[in-house]
């Protein structure tokens, strides 16, 4: 497909749910880049770290539900193309919130096709996922005849109900609007696991499971492949899917390339998915995972995590509750390979990824790098309750009753350091020398880290010099 570069763009009307997104966002502001007449962000949220720039951009952010058809109607009226990336349970905690997904991934996507029938949008690009196809065998460069995946050995709702979704879709290709001579024209695309500077699914629970010392492990042997693709890949293939779907192409009119038609995409460079985090990991100074476990084991540990977490439904969506270790589900994405060639996007769509790996993860480096420099850095979780274990048993020793483990606390104590006086006394020292260095931590951050000045103060009047080392070395390179 040889098309200008904004065919299909310039002079439309483009709705793009789940807008506010991290992928959302940067297709809105491409949209925009390319010459859209209007382009609109239709997303369950008010805000979110793009919100600012697609406002200033001149997007028109919509907030409203997928789950409820009058807020949709509204969103879709008028557009002449719409890019669906709205869906919920991709990774964590929301995985096992079965109802929600449902609810978002099917009932969402039946509420865009209804209203896409009803405005006559003849162009829909639904954005799907590798779980259609795959779901714990492994595939090696796999293309678009691999068939669905039984819908009924699905280890998580999310591909599942992705793939009942893209089915829907599909099928609702070439179907012809009530007033007759139009259709509406669909595709699927079916991206490897995202990345990118400010993506908020899989770093950010890699980066703090790494910082607090949790990342202590990687599944699977080395010879396992998977597929990433980076940010303003993704967003060039949706654009491109959009531009497949036009039925006024000469030589083609009423038979777009990319009607009816599913599309993998990604980097081009199927890699170990620990071999490619490492450089990440190392440049934030955090440890590599040592040791390597077997995916029947893993999938042992996340049968674990979803049971306990499935106990705890009623409380999923709270922000007090951390995310798990790990799920079955994501065993399988990352113990077991899985990749794709992206020869059909290349050869109908004009596919070819706009930055290399390589490219997307120096860019996503540096991203993080500044984030962490932003924020307040600090020990592992094992210092944390290193330090209060040591201190809660210190003071308990010194000033509680003989209750519960009291009395061995005190023995112990006794042993090192003779009179119960000296516990004491060591207790207030080390009381006032935690206050001390976090007085410090607080005028040294004023210069070199204000904004978490504050909490630099409270982290270091609990965990002394193991927290005060880390701030001295972040002004060390400020000096640099």
């Amino acid at each position: 497909m040889h098309l200008s570069e904004n065919e299909g763009v310039e002079g439309n009307t483009f709705v793009v749910t789940g807008g506010l997104g991290f992928v959302g966002a940067a297709l809105c502001l491409e949209l925009v880049r390319r010459g859209a007449r209007q382009v609109r962000s239709f997303d369950l949220r008010d805000s979110s770290p793009w919100s600012d720039d697609l406002r200033n951009s001149g997007v028109r952010c919509i907030q409203g539900d997928v789950t409820k058809k009058v807020d949709v109607d509204k969103a879709l009226d008028g557009a002449d193309c719409v890019l669906h990336l709205a869906s919920y349970g991709m990774s964590g905690k929301e995985m096992l919130q079965f109802g929600r997904c449902d609810e978002v991934n099917i009932n969402g996507t039946c509420n865009v096709l209804e209203a896409v029938f009803k405005h006559e949008i003849t162009r829909l690009v639904y954005v799907s996922t590798y779980n259609v196809v795959f779901g714990g065998k492994e595939i090696q460069n796999g293309n678009e005849s691999l068939p669905y995946f039984p819908l009924d050995d699905h280890v998580d709702t999310y591909g599942r109900s992705k793939s009942i979704a893209e089915q829907l879709v599909l099928k609702s290709n070439g179907r012809p609007f009530k007033n007759g001579g139009k259709q509406v024209y669909t595709c699927a695309i079916r991206p490897a696991a995202i990345y990118g500077p400010g993506e908020d699914r899989h770093f950010p629970r890699i980066v703090n499971l790494a910082k607090l010392g949790l990342a202590f492990f990687k599944i699977g042997g080395p010879s396992v492949k998977t597929d990433w693709i980076y940010v303003e890949n993704l967003v060039l293939a949706i654009i491109l899917a959009s531009m497949g779907l036009l039925d006024n192409i000469p030589g083609r009119e009423g038979h777009p390339v990319a009607a009816g038609q599913p599309y993998f995409v990604s980097d081009g460079s199927p890699v170990n998915t620990f071999e490619f985090l490492h450089p990440l990991l190392r440049s934030l100074d955090y440890d590599l995972p040592k040791f390597t476990v077997s995916v029947p084991f893993a999938l042992s540990l996340g049968k674990i995590f979803q049971g306990v977490y499935t106990v705890l439904y009623p409380w999923l969506s709270k922000s007090w509750l951390p995310q798990p270790l790990i799920l079955p589900a994501e065993v399988y994405k990352v113990g077991v390979t899985h990749y794709f060639s992206y020869l059909k996007a290349k050869e109908e769509l004009g596919y070819v990824p706009f930055k290399s790996s390589r490219e997307g993860m120096a860019a996503t480096i540096s991203y993080w790098k500044e984030r962490k420099r932003r924020s307040l850095d600090g020990p592992t979780i094992f210092t944390w309750i290193a330090i209060t274990l040591g201190m809660s048993a210190l003071f308990a020793a010194g000033w509680l009753p003989d209750i519960g483990p009291v009395p061995f606390l005190r023995a112990l104590h006794l042993f090192f350091f003779r009179t119960i006086t000296i516990v004491k006394v060591v207790f207030i020292i080390s009381v006032g020398l935690h206050v001390a260095e976090g007085t410090y931590a607080w005028f040294l951050a004023k210069r070199v880290d204000p904004g978490n000045a504050m909490g630099w103060f409270w982290q270091t009047c609990a965990l002394g010099f193991f927290s005060l080392r880390f701030l001295l070395k972040r002004a060390k390179e400020h000096h640099m």
